[in-house]
């Protein structure tokens, strides 16, 4: 179960950042969730094996799996203090690439970028990088010459929204580039948060096997019984 659900918040931000990709250029951010990815798949692996070792109370597979959980619980701690790390960054990486994104933008043929433009713009509801009048900065802007914004600035309750600046009050007012920072620093801290709380169960996970290690070394019945003696 924590194996799939690590696999899932993994995933999770995969498929996010494919969506804000274009404002976010360092590519090593995926790196926290490439690792819970790699480590939700060994954990299922690991859970197996700590499964079959707790089942025949085997001394050396207990003491393997305690070994691999230590080694995960690191990995995640690591992957918590890149997490922070990347969080950090993405402020500074988004204020690099959006102004760039933005003159990028091709209403008439939408390449990828265009696209990126406007569905941060829908899903957000936000409009141009800090309000819809950055619009006018744009190459997009002075080559159509009709002083409007993209339709994906107008307000989803509009159906007659044109995108015209004479009606400012059909467009969204918050810019982009908060928002933007804002749900990429939420993916991140989801990675964070799954990180450390399953580094909590491979906490308890050791705590248990340890506890079954000492059963095993300290009672002389198991001896007994495995060799076919009797125990009185």
């Amino acid at each position: 179960a924590a194996a799939g659900i690590l696999c899932y918040v993994g995933a999770y931000v995969f498929i996010t950042y494919d969506d804000y990709d274009h404002f976010f250029e360092d590519v090593y951010t995926l790196i926290p969730a490439v690792i819970i990815i790699a480590v939700g798949t060994l954990l299922f692996i690991i859970g197996l094996i700590g499964c079959c070792a707790t089942i025949r109370e085997s001394r050396c597979g207990l003491a393997t799996f305690v070994i691999i959980l230590l080694l995960v619980f690191i990995t995640e701690v690591v992957v918590v203090v890149l997490g922070y790390i990347y969080r950090a960054k993405v402020e500074d990486e988004v204020d690099h690439s959006i102004r760039k994104v933005y003159n990028g933008y091709n209403g008439t043929n939408p390449d990828a970028a265009s696209r990126a433009i406007d569905y941060v713009q829908r899903q957000l509801h936000c409009c141009g990088i800090h309000n819809y009048s950055d619009w006018e900065n744009t190459v997009w802007f002075k080559q159509t010459k009709n002083n409007s914004v993209p339709l994906s600035c107008c307000k989803a309750a509009l159906s007659n929204c044109t995108g015209s600046l004479t009606r400012p009050m059909d467009l969204y007012s918050e810019g982009c580039e908060a928002l933007v920072v804002k749900k990429l620093q939420e993916i991140m801290m989801y990675v964070i948060w799954a990180a450390l709380a399953f580094a909590a169960i491979q906490l308890l996970g050791m705590l248990c096997a340890c506890i079954v290690l000492c059963r095993r070394s300290r009672d002389p019945a198991y001896e007994l019984l495995i060799a076919g003696g009797t125990y009185a």
